[in-house]
């Protein structure tokens, strides 16, 4: 695959970006486009490896390694390397309904599970991904495809995110027709309000996808809540097959003192809102401005970083991301092994842009919030904090424990809560009587997707719990096998 020694004869190279002072100033995507013979020489480092692990999918230690979606990366950075991208985008295409998104927003478990990676640098796997998907655009290989006949059938697919539209694509190939319904105004879940702009731009990008998916004759009806304006018998009487994928958009809470007071929101609030009111070029109803404000930002994970980004493109006063766990090693530690996700510090973009601009990474570690401060008129204007330490407790699980005389208060005039998940909302499962697991999702095995009610099958975070959006389009997938087969008595979806 690729060059046979090009893994030692070349060095890893990412493609540059937008300075941070510089791309703050807009909602713009940052990441600048590689020379196609640079891409080429990335590819040339893919070694011929025997047994390639960056494709396989698995699940260790409760995190991903390899591609939930096995895409045939080896192959088609070998195209690459050999300047046939046409051929590349085809077999991307044949696992990947959408490779602009994974290759925009997908953390690279494919990375963290490269070879190459034990003793150097892993591929830029991710970097070609979407430098192949780019340039079926650019080149006009990317247009819409009919089915070649129509079933008659009729499924309903419940959210367009990317379960729901990797879903949607698969069933209308197969010739059924297909309704997406969305309860937000647009179309695209969390690639539409639940990713910001600049790091997935929604004209550009997403729009065009669901442009293409239109054109291939999936129906998108936007601003239908299922049980609240569409009934739910409805659904069932009107369709052959209903496919959910609602997501988990169920937001953890923090129940502490002072949390009814002004200013604190869950982080999808104020990024939704956000998003809305870049699209609309003016601000929306649900609009939370970050400007002028000290902003606290509780959970250090991707959304937090989001929440970051955002504030710093508002024009922020401070921003400071409470994060409970410890700060991570700089390399690999014993009990996190190759081909594990690489739990390592790593600086994403919304903190280089605090660090560019207020001098510091705005994670403070092992800290986590006591109470929030308000003022006379009901306003959040502080954050108490506590350091912890992580120690066993009586059963020997770890939990986190508060460090004595580590007391802080932080002023904040915006608190954003983003830590993580709790499950699917709950009132359409209720409406549909179905089965759920210990966690709230709905109960459905991985590989058959089908619920307790016969012809309703769910995928996505509505039924595995929060994850990447390579896993939603892996769960779409199968899902549309599944519901294929229902409805047939066989399929020839892979």
């Amino acid at each position: 695959m690729g060059k046979a020694t090009g893994f030692m004869e070349y060095l890893r190279e990412v493609a540059a970006e937008v300075s941070p002072q510089e791309r703050i100033q807009n909602w713009d995507e940052f990441h600048l486009h590689m020379e196609d013979d640079r891409l080429q020489t990335q590819g040339a480092r893919c070694m011929d490896c025997g047994t390639p692990f960056c494709h396989t999918g698995l699940e260790i230690s409760r995190m991903a390694s390899g591609c939930p979606i096995n895409n045939l990366i080896p192959e088609w950075n070998d195209l690459v390397y050999r300047g046939l991208w046409e051929e590349a985008l085809d077999r991307l295409h044949k696992t990947n309904n959408f490779p602009e998104f994974t290759g925009r927003v997908c953390p690279a478990p494919c990375e963290g599970a490269c070879v190459l990676g034990i003793t150097n640098p892993p591929v830029t796997i991710k970097n070609i991904e979407y430098s192949i998907a780019e340039k079926g655009w650019d080149e006009g290989w990317i247009t819409p495809t009919l089915p070649p006949q129509r079933t008659g059938k009729k499924v309903a697919v419940v959210g367009s995110g990317p379960a729901g539209l990797a879903a949607a694509a698969q069933l209308n190939q197969s010739g059924h027709w297909v309704t997406v319904y969305e309860r937000e105004d647009r179309p695209g879940g969390l690639l539409m309000y639940g990713i910001p702009n600049m790091k997935l731009d929604k004209k550009e990008v997403v729009l065009r996808r669901l442009d293409v998916l239109q054109a291939e004759g999936v129906t998108f009806v936007c601003n239908t809540e299922i049980g609240k304006d569409l009934p739910v018998e409805n659904l069932l009487k009107d369709f052959d097959a209903v496919v959910l994928c609602t997501g988990a958009t169920k937001p953890r809470n923090l129940e502490i003192e002072g949390r009814e007071l002004k200013g604190i929101h869950f982080a999808m609030e104020f990024l939704t809102g956000n998003t809305r009111t870049v699209l609309d070029g003016n601000p929306s109803p649900d609009y939370i401005s970050a400007a002028g404000k000290d902003v606290i930002i509780i959970g250090g994970g991707d959304t937090g970083t989001d929440c970051v980004g955002t504030s710093m493109r508002h024009g922020c006063q401070s921003v400071t991301q409470l994060e409970i766990m410890p700060k991570p090693p700089e390399t690999r530690a014993a009990n996190n092994p190759w081909p594990e996700w690489p739990k390592i510090y790593r600086m994403d973009y919304g903190q280089e842009e605090a660090a560019a601009v207020f001098g510091d990474d705005p994670r403070v570690y092992t800290t986590t919030a006591t109470r929030f401060e308000g003022d006379e008129q009901g306003q959040v204007k502080a954050v108490h904090t506590v350091q912890v330490e992580w120690a066993k407790d009586e059963q020997g699980r770890f939990i986190p424990k508060p460090i004595e005389g580590t007391q802080k208060v932080l002023p904040a005039q915006l608190v954003l809560l983003a830590m993580g998940f709790l499950g699917p909302e709950q009132p359409l499962l209720d409406a549909l009587g179905l089965e759920r697991d210990g966690r709230s999702n709905v109960k459905a095995d991985h590989g058959s997707f089908t619920t307790s009610l016969p012809g309703v099958f769910a995928a996505g975070d509505c039924r595995r719990g929060q994850s990447l959006v390579v896993w939603a389009i892996n769960e779409g997938r199968g899902a549309a096998r599944e519901c294929d087969r229902y409805l047939m008595g066989s399929t020839d979806l892979p």
